[in-house]
């Protein structure tokens, strides 16, 4: 005869392991969530960063549940193209991750970012706890007390809620179409902005 604590322990080990593949990373590594505009272009320049163990773009922010990129198209979703990196502490710090950031985008554009207009190409910044938020608000604080752009930033701080892993062939797109990737990214305008208002600092 089975035994109820043997069938409790079976359950629970299926709800632990459910929860860790969605929601929780080893207990080592950290997570972090940024939106800055169309996907592709914002995981070259964290999968590049020592200390960051894996990125991967998705869709956060707004309350339908695994949405499809045809849904977050149309800008009408409340979700945001996105980006999750979970990243060693000891290795990286979150503010090198917040400078890594804003070094790839515009923080001051309103309507989206570059030439991809819409609300599900709005920049923001997901804290996961609020040490992240407080980091956040003082960098975010900090660009806009520093001078560097004449208009204020635009980037907004919100509450992390679910991420929705984006399509297969959206994730690592600067590997699998490594031209096409390149080629968006300059026609854009985000590479010029990259070059011109950071220097050596982008990607």
């Amino acid at each position: 005869m089975v035994s109820l604590r043997w069938l409790f322990l079976v359950l629970m080990l299926s709800l632990s392991t459910q929860v860790w593949g969605e929601d929780m990373v080893d207990s080592k590594h950290e997570m972090a969530t940024f939106a800055g505009g169309c996907f592709w272009c914002m995981q070259p320049p964290f999968d590049n960063l020592n200390g960051v163990i894996s990125t991967e773009v998705g869709y956060t922010g707004g309350d339908i549940e695994h949405p499809t990129y045809q849904q977050i198209s149309r800008g009408d979703t409340g979700h945001y193209e996105a980006m999750r990196v979970t990243y060693d502490p000891t290795v990286v710090s979150y503010e090198r991750l917040l400078e890594t950031f804003w070094h790839n985008i515009d923080p001051t554009q309103t309507d989206g970012q570059f030439a991809d207009r819409g609300s599900q190409y709005y920049t923001a910044i997901f804290y996961h706890d609020d040490l992240q938020k407080a980091l956040a608000e003082r960098s975010k604080r900090e660009l806009d007390e520093s001078g560097k752009f004449d208009q204020p930033v635009a980037t907004k701080l919100l509450k992390a809620k679910a991420f929705y892993p984006a399509e297969d062939y959206h994730q690592k797109y600067y590997q699998k179409n490594e031209s096409h990737y390149q080629g968006y990214k300059r026609g854009s305008g985000r590479a010029g902005f990259i070059e011109e208002t950071w220097k050596q600092c982008g990607e």
